[in-house]
């Protein structure tokens, strides 16, 4: 099938299952965390996922590859990259496994019927409030701080949609951390499970892994830390076989 690319996007090669995604470098492009987040997530046979602000679709089309859910849902208020992943999914031939719905954070319980979702994975807004901001309808401004949603919007209408003892998966940043657990816990998305991400052996963390589950009991698990970077500047062994899989050679 031939892909109908729009001026100036292009076509990335996710390199797993032959998969490709439409992007526009003008506009937020994917990036690490996305990836990583799509590894942690835990999708079994037969779940329903919705991934609220899904961008151009990379969370669908790689927890599709990568897991056996049975169908994913992307949920995206910017008409252009909606459009994008609509556009991804047709290329890719995933229209009967993934739909993409172009509508608001914030209304998501009246856009989904209470408890329709088995999994959520979110990777949302990291920075708050307008510190540096030029253009608050920009695309990445958008994508980067709290204009369109905040972190309460986020938990809030997670907490509605998603089943009883179903699993919210996020990424974000290490300083919003002590925030992010009280308030996934106040919404009764309870942490069970944390993994920091470090972008070298002797460097601070700059990405955090989070797994809750609705109407959970208190307790979660540290994950062992996840490294990046080797020090030569290479992809750490964990790293390149959750991009390329295991067994391949590092080219």
């Amino acid at each position: 099938m031939t892909t109908n690319l729009k001026e100036g996007e292009r076509l990335d090669d996710l390199q797993i299952k032959g998969y490709e995604l439409i992007q526009h470098p003008g506009r937020f492009c994917f990036g690490m965390d996305s990836s990583l987040l799509s590894s942690f997530v835990t999708v079994k046979k037969g779940e329903r996922v919705l991934d609220l602000g899904t961008g151009t679709g990379i969370l669908p089309v790689l927890m599709k590859a990568k897991t056996d859910g049975e169908h994913f849902t992307g949920l995206e208020i910017q008409k252009e990259s909606a459009d994008m992943a609509r556009r991804s999914v047709l290329h890719n031939h995933l229209e009967n496994e993934i739909d993409i719905v172009t509508g608001d954070i914030k209304e998501a319980s009246s856009i989904f019927p209470a408890g329709s979702f088995d999994v959520i994975t979110t990777n949302p807004p990291y920075m708050i409030g307008s510190h540096g901001l030029r253009n608050d309808s920009d695309a990445m401004t958008i994508a980067r701080h709290e204009v369109l949603c905040t972190l309460d919007d986020i938990l809030r209408e997670s907490a509605k949609i998603l089943r009883f003892k179903g699993r919210f998966y996020m990424v974000h940043r290490p300083f919003r951390l002590a925030e992010i657990l009280s308030k996934m816990s106040a919404y009764k998305i309870e942490p069970k499970r944390m993994r920091l991400v470090y972008p070298g052996l002797y460097k601070e963390p700059n990405m955090v892994l989070l797994e809750g589950v609705r109407g959970a009991n208190s307790r979660i698990t540290v994950e062992k830390p996840l490294i990046i970077y080797n020090e030569d500047g290479t992809y750490t062994k964990e790293v390149h076989e959750l991009y390329y899989g295991k067994g391949k050679e590092d080219e």
